[in-house]
């Protein structure tokens, strides 16, 4: 099977840090997901790309990381890995919880290996997830492309993009009649 194709990983969590201030605006509650297919040369985090790194996820931990978005002072939920896009299976209902329970008061961050334009044309699930969050960082960590102190990114080639405002530009007609 291509990595391309994985969507459920083994459904694991690496790491959880509650009072995260590098992962995205403000103070965030950062989910490190396990299990990653890209296996960056120079990635800092290569305990995370074994699917099986860390311990299961389960609703009292799903529950737990609700709990830990609470405080005001909490600006939302950040979401890396491993590759969020491959573990649809845990990331797809801890998002759902977290919307349920702060809609869109608090925002959701997610860092990826895969392109965005990818992403959006290749699967239904991952389309669906992409319309839950707010912003995403796209692409794989290029090590020649490093630069240390990009805001909240590795390399030159990664995006920080605005999902919403993504998609307020597909509905801009393709071609406009200026008179």
């Amino acid at each position: 099977m291509k990595f391309q194709h994985i969507q459920n990983g083994a459904g694991y969590i690496a790491k959880i840090e509650c009072h995260s201030f590098v992962d995205g605006e403000g103070v965030r509650c950062s989910v490190y997901v396990s299990g990653c297919p890209f296996q960056c040369q120079g990635c800092y985090n290569v305990a995370a790309q074994n699917f099986r790194y860390g311990e299961p996820m389960t609703d009292d931990l799903i529950h737990e990381i609700i709990e830990a978005c609470e405080p005001s002072y909490i600006a939302g939920l950040s979401i890396l890995g491993g590759e969020p896009f491959c573990n649809l299976n845990i990331v797809t209902p801890l998002i759902r919880a977290f919307r349920e329970r702060f809609g869109q008061t608090k925002t959701i961050w997610m860092w990826t290996g895969f392109q965005l334009e990818f992403l959006w044309n290749e699967a239904h699930a991952r389309r669906t997830l992409l319309k839950s969050i707010d912003v995403l960082v796209d692409g794989m960590f290029i090590e020649h492309l490093y630069k240390p102190n990009l805001p909240y990114k590795g390399s030159l080639n990664q995006r920080v993009i605005h999902i919403p405002t993504y998609i307020e530009t597909l509905s801009i007609p393709k071609s406009i009649h200026i008179e």
